[in-house]
C-alpha cells in the first residue's frame, strides 16, 4: 500500500489492547480481602476468593460482606415484582417458591439474599434481593412452574434488574 493510497489521517498502527468500561458499583470489593474474612453481621466467611458459609478460624479478619452493607444501607440489588389475577388466588403457594429458591441460592452464594417482602398497593408483591441474579433466578422459576408473562428490565448504570412476573 503506498502511501498515496492512505486517506488522510489514517492511523495505521494497531492498538491490541482492550478498552476498559467504567463499572460503579458501590457494593463491590475495591481490593482483594484477607483470607479468611469474616463477616461480623452474618457470619459468611470470604475464603479463597469468595463469600462461603463455614466456621470462621478465631483470627479471622472482619469486613461486612456486599449483601449485609446493601440490607444495612436499604439498597436493592433486584426487584421482583409479583402481580396478576392468578398470584392473587395462588399468592401462599407462589410465595413459598420464592422462597425456597432463595433458600437453595442462599445455601451456595450466600450474598444472594432478600431483603424484604412488601404489600403493594394494587394488590401485588415486591421482593427484593441483594443480587440480581437472585432476582433474575426466581423469576425464571415462576416463569418455569406457572408460566405468566416474565420481563426483565437491567439498569446497567445503577447495577440493577427490575423483574416483574404477571399471571
Amino acid at each position: 500500500m503506498s502511501n498515496a493510497t492512505i486517506p488522510t489521517g489514517f492511523n495505521n498502527k494497531r492498538s491490541e489492547h482492550m478498552l476498559q468500561e467504567h463499572e460503579h458499583d458501590a457494593y463491590k470489593l475495591k481490593g482483594k480481602l484477607q483470607d479468611p474474612t469474616v463477616c461480623p453481621q452474618c457470619n459468611a466467611v470470604f475464603h479463597e476468593g469468595r463469600w462461603q458459609w463455614q466456621q470462621a478460624p478465631a483470627k479471622a479478619h472482619r469486613e461486612t460482606c456486599p449483601a449485609c452493607h446493601r440490607i444495612q444501607d436499604h439498597y436493592p440489588a433486584g426487584f421482583l415484582t409479583l402481580q396478576g389475577q392468578f398470584f392473587a388466588t395462588h399468592g401462599e403457594e407462589i410465595m413459598n417458591l420464592v422462597h425456597n429458591v432463595e433458600k437453595r441460592e442462599r445455601t451456595e452464594h450466600p450474598l444472594k439474599r432478600i431483603m424484604a417482602v412488601e404489600d403493594k398497593k394494587d394488590g401485588g408483591i415486591l421482593v427484593t434481593t441483594t443480587d440480581l441474579h437472585l432476582a433474575r433466578g426466581i423469576g425464571e422459576a415462576l416463569h418455569h412452574a406457572y408460566q405468566g408473562e416474565l420481563k426483565f428490565h437491567y439498569n446497567k448504570e445503577e447495577n440493577l434488574l427490575r423483574v416483574s412476573w404477571t399471571h
